[in-house]
């Protein structure tokens, strides 16, 4: 039985997109796909499928889950958008101009790079590497790499 879930999945894995589009409209009973994305609606169909099959998060888990997401989710994290009342009435803050791709400040970001450890602080306004300050990823790309990077690109974010 698992062996079977396996294989099916990985058959999706290798069907187009047109038949991925159709699999998830007759799995999800949808008359649209959300995406036409291969790779988005093979995770979705693959996901559903062992939750089909062995079962999905107990409640437990899904509450744990939910307060973990409320709690160090970076983006969407409270602390950076707090509320604030005007006139009587509760609303969010401005967003400020910080990138959401953003870790929230403190995370370290971590790459390896020609077999060395990049450990990359996440500042207010800027990165620390190696005891020097930086206000932009891209400078530290490029300072590693001698070349033009996309800092985002470069540390996967």
């Amino acid at each position: 039985m698992e062996r079977d879930i396996a294989d099916e999945i990985t058959a999706l894995r290798n069907q187009p997109l047109e038949a991925l589009t159709a699999r998830y409209k007759e799995v999800f009973g949808v008359n649209e796909a959300p995406s036409s994305n291969k790779v988005f609606l093979w995770r979705k169909i693959a996901y559903h499928r062992q939750e089909q099959e062995y079962g999905g998060l107990s409640p437990k888990a899904k509450d744990r889950l939910a307060f973990l997401i409320n709690e160090y989710d970076p983006i969407n994290n409270k602390a950076l958008r707090p509320s604030v009342t005007t006139a009587g009435k509760e609303v969010v803050a401005l967003p400020s101009l910080r990138d959401k791709r953003l870790p929230i400040p403190g995370t370290i970001i971590r790459k390896d790079y020609k077999g060395q450890e990049i450990r990359v602080k996440v500042l207010e306004k800027g990165f620390e590497y190696n005891g020097k300050f930086y206000r932009t990823l891209t400078a530290i790309a490029q300072e590693l790499t001698g070349a033009h990077w996309n800092g985002y690109s470069f540390f996967n974010l």
